[in-house]
């Protein structure tokens, strides 16, 4: 359901909502369930503390995250009502999703997996996202079951834009050549990396002295993961579209080489997601996060190269580990699209013609619990939930 959320738009201070409970936490702050005392309507309200982002040298990622929200307008994509200020923190307001997550619900299906039917609509959704992300120089990095909410008419909102990252056609462009330039001494070497990496030509040793490169790093105010380079060098998480992001088991084997990254990663992360939908876990999944980057690196997602299907044919061409050679790395979402595994779906009539496989209840305040009294200053509960 969409309401019309003018007055809210409006709203310049935190004292015009009450909160009613946590949604979430992330690395830059906390979302709650706010309720706008003049109309009652609901709004995901996220708050970030000034003096954390200091700390984190975040405020570059925060700025990126307010700047992305406030250029996005698509069925399948947060509208951002308002922002504001005030001494300590920042205040994002954003729709509300009463679905929950398609990870919990996903769990709640028979063998905690999909139909291939379910699954189709929630990804055929997700590539419309996407498409819209990349088409206006957005990339998400951060694709995962628990960043897709479900709205109150059953259809997806993919949320949590605090990794994401604009650029222009021309980076992207640069990327793209990055992949296929041989020249310099660290491409040589990541030509030679690539090598040793062909499913045809592993060795062991090969993918652990590869799997030995990436290190961890843990200081007072935050974590930090940086990749060693085949030359040595390092580049910090801060470096943008040559940073680690992403959750581990969602990562590109690009984010992980150090090479620079473009859309390409996005359609990776679609590829772990479908096949996460359809089986129940995620492909490269190992006992740490060391085996798990190793598998990332080094193995073929298992149950794919039995008994062809247009769902197995899609995961295979999505989870290439060269990105030049994965599906969406030349016209982006039109390639998926065009895959046999998505015949029959309308594209252009998904929004309003397909009948969600789950539909929440409705929405009601009186099932959300008040977690401080009244009595307490608004700001003071948001800060002390």
């Amino acid at each position: 359901m969409e309401f019309r959320m003018n007055v809210i738009e409006s709203a310049q201070s935190v004292d015009e909502f009450t909160p009613i409970r946590t949604l979430g936490h992330g690395d830059m702050g906390t979302v709650y369930l706010a309720k706008h005392m003049t109309s009652g309507k609901p709004v995901a309200m996220k708050v970030m503390s000034k003096e954390l982002m200091q700390k984190k040298r975040s405020h570059k990622r925060a700025w990126m995250e307010k700047e992305i929200l406030q250029k996005l307008d698509h069925p399948f994509l947060p509208k951002l009502f308002t922002k504001f200020e005030s001494k300590n923190h920042s205040f994002l307001l954003m729709s509300y999703c009463s679905g929950g997550d398609l990870n919990t619900l996903r769990q709640r299906q028979k063998d905690r997996k999909f139909s291939e039917s379910a699954a189709r609509f929630y990804a055929a959704e997700v590539v419309l996202a996407l498409e819209y992300l990349h088409q206006h120089g957005i990339l998400y990095r951060d694709l995962k079951p628990e960043n897709i909410l479900l709205q109150a008419d059953g259809h997806i909102m993919i949320t949590d834009f605090d990794l994401s990252l604009m650029i222009n056609n021309s980076q992207e462009s640069r990327a793209k050549d990055s992949y296929r330039d041989q020249n310099g001494s660290c491409k040589k070497k990541t030509k030679s990396f690539l090598a040793k990496l062909n499913p045809g030509h592993v060795g062991a040793k090969d993918c652990m002295n590869a799997s030995a490169m990436i290190t961890t790093k843990q200081d007072d105010s935050a974590k930090e993961t940086s990749f060693c380079h085949l030359d040595g060098r390092k580049e910090s998480v801060y470096e943008q579209a040559h940073s680690f992001v992403g959750t581990e088991e969602y990562v590109a084997p690009e984010i992980l080489w150090g090479k620079g990254h473009g859309i390409a990663v996005d359609w990776w992360a679609f590829g772990v997601l479908l096949y996460e939908m359809v089986y129940g876990k995620t492909p490269f999944k190992g006992c740490n996060r060391k085996e798990t980057f190793y598998n990332i690196l080094c193995k073929e997602p298992p149950q794919l190269s039995e008994h062809s299907s247009p769902l197995k044919d899609l995961l295979r061409r999505l989870l290439v580990k060269e990105p030049t050679l994965r599906l969406g790395f030349n016209s982006g979402a039109q390639e998926i699209k065009n895959h046999e595994f998505f015949e029959g779906v309308r594209w252009d009539e998904l929004e309003y013609v397909s009948r969600p496989p789950f539909v929440p209840p409705p929405f009601s305040f009186e099932h959300s619990r008040i977690v401080m009294d009244d009595s307490v200053h608004t700001i003071e509960m948001f800060e002390n939930f």
